[in-house]
């Protein structure tokens, strides 16, 4: 298969400096990241081959070998094999995502250090798969952090065996394919030069070593599938899409190779009474025209316990007040939200005929009506404004 050119990857042109290749470059892997498109195995190619792409062009190295032979000039002579440098590939994605993805709550999350293999030495199995569970919050538990227990399955390192996969008694014996590099080479000719292609061992799949008697529980897998139960601390003042991750909490290796990592997404549980913009919380009040008229002190809930607010007699259906520090906290452990109130002036829909006789006298009273300029939209258009100026 023919390789497409690498600064037409990035759609770059052959003099752009380091600034664009890496703007670029971000800007295709926010694009095709896996989490953004799962099960499109388009987006996942067009990932890979920007990691790529940038992996030669961000080096300075290797653009001018390529600039100058091409993609043959990067195998001539040489025993590059793609991605020496995952750290650094794997750091400018927690740049990418961890603003504009909804972003890991912790630093230094899923940089693949320990994952990827060194050449020419035996080696563990294949790493085990990350999981991924949904957590579902309230409110309540998102305001003061909670600690949840999480039952996962997943798979587990077989306990007979210890992991290494081989019947207990028995050990590993060095691959006579690889002699224990894990490795085979195939050596080439062409115009260019000499060309050594290093390919994964097909016999041991680049261990190195071989299970001779396998263990009969695991069938040489060094895994089999379980149930465990798992603690996980959630921070006050997490918010949908947050993520949570567990190192080595997720399956287990082939045959003694490293755990998957768990990872845990915040979901918010829509709440009866409260709706969350940000820290704050929102709470429609309604309360009856004297309330309104005579003004009261009422005691209404919060996300924390039941609180007692003070209503200034007059107070206008839509006027909003705000309770200090009655929201959720910043994640950062910063200032905490308010609670912001909504007062709504309740309208009876069944009256008494006692009931329509005082509204009738009440109606007389010229402090009763509203004023003629009160009627006029603009009040509503005030009342809007407010709303939009407040959660902008």
């Amino acid at each position: 298969m023919v390789k497409r050119d690498y600064y037409e990857i990035l759609g770059v042109s052959r003099t752009a400096n380091p600034d664009e290749i890496k703007k670029a470059y971000r800007k295709a892997a926010m694009k095709y990241h896996p989490d953004r498109n799962p099960n499109n195995k388009e987006a996942e190619e067009k990932f890979k081959e920007a990691a790529e792409a940038y992996e030669v062009l961000g080096d300075q190295t290797k653009r001018q070998r390529y600039d100058q032979y091409g993609h043959e000039g990067l195998r001539a002579g040489t025993d590059f094999r793609g991605f020496s440098n995952v750290n650094d590939i794997f750091s400018s994605f927690n740049d990418i995502f961890g603003s504009s993805f909804g972003g890991s709550i912790f630093e230094d999350v899923f940089t693949g250090g320990g994952r990827s293999r060194t050449r020419g030495k035996p080696q563990t199995g294949a790493p085990g798969s990350d999981l991924k569970i949904r957590l579902r919050l309230t409110l309540e538990e998102i305001a003061t952090g909670v600690e949840k227990k999480l039952r996962v399955k997943r798979w587990k390192t077989c306990e007979t065996c210890g992991g290494s996969g081989a019947k207990p008694g028995s050990s590993k014996v060095t691959c006579k394919v690889c002699n224990g590099t894990g490795e085979v080479r195939h050596v080439s000719k062409s115009v260019f030069g000499q060309f050594v292609n290093v390919s994964t061992c097909p016999n041991c799949n680049g261990e190195g070593r071989v299970v001779k008697e396998p263990c009969e529980t695991c069938g040489g897998d060094g895994r089999v599938q379980g149930e465990t139960t798992i603690k996980v601390n959630v921070p006050a003042g997490v918010a949908e899409g947050n993520y949570i991750p567990l190192r080595g909490q997720g399956n287990a290796g082939l045959r003694g190779g490293p755990p998957g990592d768990l990872l845990v997404i915040i979901e918010e549980e829509p709440h009866p009474l409260f709706t969350r913009n940000g820290q704050d919380i929102l709470l429609d009040l309604l309360i009856s025209f004297p309330e309104a008229g005579l003004g009261t002190e009422i005691e209404i809930p919060t996300l924390t316990g039941r609180a007692r607010l003070k209503i200034d007699a007059g107070t206008q259906s839509g006027k909003i007040l705000r309770m200090r520090d009655r929201g959720i906290p910043e994640l950062s452990g910063g200032r905490r939200g308010d609670q912001l109130v909504r007062v709504n002036v309740w309208v009876p829909t069944r009256l008494s005929a006692r009931d329509k006789e005082l509204l009738k006298e009440l109606e007389k009273s010229e402090n009763i009506k509203p004023k003629e300029g009160d009627r006029s939209a603009n009040s509503d258009r005030s009342f809007f404004e407010k709303m939009k100026n407040m959660f902008m």
